[in-house]
């Protein structure tokens, strides 16, 4: 089997990298399975703004914040303050990022940098199609009920 790099990782191939998928009663790893599709056919529609689709969201998430601490952003973002801090220390390298002295002075903010702005409206439309290809498999029913399913969990 070739293995594929990021950046060759196109929409067309992600069928390539899971095509052996057994059904499971597994709610768990039915979950999961569907959870690594979706982020590799997410992954390549965001791969020529130079992100994958965890750190366009965690962008939205302090674009929206405006200035953020990264224990606030860890809560906006449903993950702990250890993997928070060291996903914003990736995109602080990357350029997306500036860290801020923050209100309390045990802790700095955090908000996008013009190259993190413009790689979320430059990523809009890379990530608006892969909401259409979702939409376009499962139809809009299904995809809106997937959306309510999963905030139920």
């Amino acid at each position: 089997m070739t293995r594929v790099g990021f950046s060759t990782l196109t929409p067309e191939c992600i069928a390539g990298i899971y095509p052996y998928i057994v059904k499971t009663k597994c709610y768990c790893t039915s979950l999961r399975i569907a959870a690594r599709k979706a982020t590799a056919l997410y992954d390549a529609a965001l791969a020529p703004v130079g992100v994958n689709v965890a750190q366009f969201g965690m962008l939205r998430r302090i674009d929206r914040a405006g200035e953020v601490s990264i224990t606030d952003l860890a809560r906006l973002c449903a993950l702990d303050r250890s993997t928070t801090g060291r996903n914003v220390k990736v995109l602080e390298r990357m350029g997306m990022v500036k860290s801020l002295p923050g209100q309390d002075q045990r802790e700095a903010s955090i908000s996008l940098s013009r190259s993190g702005q413009r790689a979320l409206a430059e990523g809009d439309r890379h990530w608006l199609s892969a909401q259409a290809q979702i939409e376009a498999k499962l139809g809009a029913n299904r995809a809106s009920a997937l959306l309510d399913l999963a905030a139920e969990l």
